[in-house]
């Protein structure tokens, strides 16, 4: 029964950290006029230039095609980012951000560092490298499950 509150409870928890997040974020947000949505693939263009189509940020951001979507043409009509079509595949299409987007990245990055210092306050620089690759082993297990749609090997 231990073992299964536990695992609730890390369930649960994943969304106070998510909720500080986007706490933080909160006002930039407002500050830009943005919807979550919106400020989370401009953040994430930032800070994943390989990864700039719509489907890799569906697929790594796990988000929905239709918000993704949505999202991406109110980015576009309002001089954030555009449309690329490559010259060799036309179904390959990148996101570019636009100059207009780098004072939100530039408020972004401070939401982040500020986000991060919020989080790891207290910890010392072993328990933040610990916390670090414990984490991305958390999180390389979560996605391995959704890629074999939890069928183990």
């Amino acid at each position: 029964m231990k073992e299964r509150r536990n695992a609730m409870f890390f369930g649960d928890q994943h969304k106070t950290i998510s909720s500080c997040y986007e706490m933080l974020s909160r006002k930039v947000c407002e500050k830009y006029q943005l919807t979550q949505m919106e400020y989370d693939i401009l953040i994430f263009l930032h800070n994943n230039p390989r990864h700039n189509t719509a489907a890799e940020i569906v697929k790594i951001r796990k988000s929905t095609k239709s918000h993704v979507s949505s999202s991406l043409k109110n980015l576009e009509s309002r001089g954030l980012v555009k449309r690329v079509q490559s010259t060799d595949n036309k179904k390959h299409i990148e996101i570019v951000l636009l100059e207009a987007a780098i004072p939100i990245i530039e408020d972004g990055i401070k939401v982040q560092n500020e986000f991060a210092k919020t989080v790891l306050q207290g910890l010392t620089q072993e328990e933040r490298r610990i916390c670090t690759e414990v984490f991305n082993k958390i999180c390389k297990n979560a996605d391995e499950y959704l890629k074999t749609g939890g069928v183990k090997e």
